[in-house]
């Protein structure tokens, strides 16, 4: 059996552990061969494969990024893209594909699936709002260097008495912001499930002042304000249709400064959250879901995606994975408020 792989949307640490976990096991233990898909499924377009043996994941563990690259390309935005994803594999006798992505990635998988390409799913993304897992790997390396970043701002914040912004990643869910805000010690905590009020915010920031603290305010990308949309820097599209989201630390920082009369600056923490060798824990993970990925396929159960649930790795329906965006439970967030202001 010839097994594809790819990884598809913006990169994580922790993909190459699964890489390596699926080539790692697929030779040893069934006898499968493997090609890597360049790219994503931009290497499905462009027919750009390459082999993929246990001599090439050697030694990538420890590794950030993906040795196959990644884009993020949606194949239904370009002309006759299904039949070139077909063309592709039926060209290099490709039987099965191991697709690692987000919600993106996934759901185009979900509907190659409906098409009756034979795959299994792999959640990655540093967001964690894959539905059906309680954690993507990724996650816990951001939510670790998010945290280390605000525990150095801390330092600055109070040697100047300033307010400090640290915008995090988390476009549509807060779980970066809420875990690293909370884990650092951030004053304000502000997610996209709730709109925030910036005359609260302000009333929150004044109150760390007044007892001669300064505050650190932790804002995910895709929070907006009560009275208004997203604020953002840059209105293009990528091939999802997703904005590019950027601005609302600058914004919060600017609209403190005004308001109470102190001084504020912005740390936009962006793609250093994807970047390094991932933590322990998402080695752990990446090198279960690649197990268990894989396991899958040799059994035959395609259009599915394996997800960790409590510390079992099970198996979800791919169309009810992508079905929704898990976000934060509101009761969880309120958990925290007594840290606030």
């Amino acid at each position: 059996m010839r097994v594809g792989v790819l990884t598809g949307g913006g990169d994580c640490p922790g993909l190459n552990a699964v890489i390596r976990s699926v080539v790692r096991k697929g030779v040893d233990a069934y006898g499968f061969d493997f090609v890597g898909l360049r790219d994503g499924w931009l290497g499905l377009l462009r027919d750009v494969v390459l082999p993929l043996d246990i001599a090439r994941v050697r030694g990538i563990l420890p590794r950030g990024g993906t040795i196959l690259g990644s884009s993020r390309t949606n194949p239904f935005t370009h002309e006759d893209g299904l039949r070139r994803v077909q063309d592709t594999l039926a060209a290099h006798d490709v039987d099965a594909l191991v697709v690692i992505g987000g919600e993106d990635t996934l759901g185009v998988a979900t509907e190659l699936s409906r098409q009756g390409i034979p795959l299994v799913g792999v959640p990655k993304t540093i967001d964690n709002d894959v539905a059906g897992t309680d954690y993507t790997f990724g996650f816990d390396t951001a939510v670790g260097i998010a945290t280390e970043a605000i525990d150095r701002l801390h330092t600055t914040a109070e040697s100047h008495m300033r307010a400090l912004v640290v915008e995090v990643m988390g476009r549509h869910s807060g779980w970066i912001a809420l875990h690293a805000g909370v884990a650092g010690g951030g004053n304000v905590i502000l997610v996209p499930e709730r709109p925030f009020d910036i005359d609260q915010v302000c009333e929150q920031v004044k109150n760390r002042f007044r007892i001669n603290y300064a505050p650190i305010v932790v804002v995910a990308e895709g929070a907006a304000p009560k009275e208004g949309q997203v604020v953002l820097k840059d209105r293009s599209l990528d091939e999802f249709g997703h904005v590019r989201l950027s601005g609302v630390g600058e914004w919060l920082a600017r609209e403190i400064s005004e308001r109470t009369g102190k001084d504020a600056r912005t740390t936009v923490l962006g793609h250093v959250q994807r970047g390094g060798t991932p933590s322990a824990f998402d080695r752990w993970l990446a090198t279960r879901f690649g197990l268990h990925a894989i396991d899958a396929v040799k059994d035959g159960d395609f259009g599915v995606m394996v997800a960790l649930q409590g510390t079992r790795i099970v198996r979800v329906p791919l169309a009810e994975a992508t079905a929704s965006t898990k976000l934060v439970d509101p009761s969880l967030y309120d958990e925290f408020e007594v840290f606030f202001g």
